[in-house]
């Protein structure tokens, strides 16, 4: 799995619950359903209060990661410029992937399909 920015964490103060749901809302699509589904987990873990301080700066990373439309590649590039956010996303989830549970992948499944909905 190709890591994330080793200073991923620094990337947390550009999460915001309003622009991450904004975003994914309108990029859903591009990014695949699997994207938008460990995005939103990610989410939902956050709001979660055992997930460890450590775990959520890690996400909040990850997410902040995935707002910012300049990274690495920056999203605007066809094909190409979402591959470093989903890399982020991926890494993220695997790093807490103790924390999901049952009840956030249905939390996460059930956005997504409200939003393939409207």
């Amino acid at each position: 799995m190709k890591q994330p920015p080793k200073d991923i964490e620094k990337y947390a103060p550009h999460y915001s619950e309003n622009k991450l749901l904004t975003k994914l809302k309108k990029v859903f699509r591009k990014v695949g359903e699997n994207t938008a589904k460990s995005a939103l987990m990610l989410y939902y873990l956050l709001q979660s209060p055992s997930v460890s301080k450590s775990d959520k700066v890690k996400i909040c990373g990850a997410l902040g990661y995935f707002i910012l439309p300049f990274d690495l590649m920056p999203d605007f590039i066809p094909m190409l410029g979402f591959t470093d956010d989903i890399s982020a996303l991926a890494w993220a989830i695997h790093a807490i992937w103790k924390n999901v549970t049952p009840e956030i992948e249905e939390q996460a499944k059930q956005k997504l399909q409200s939003w393939i909905k409207e």
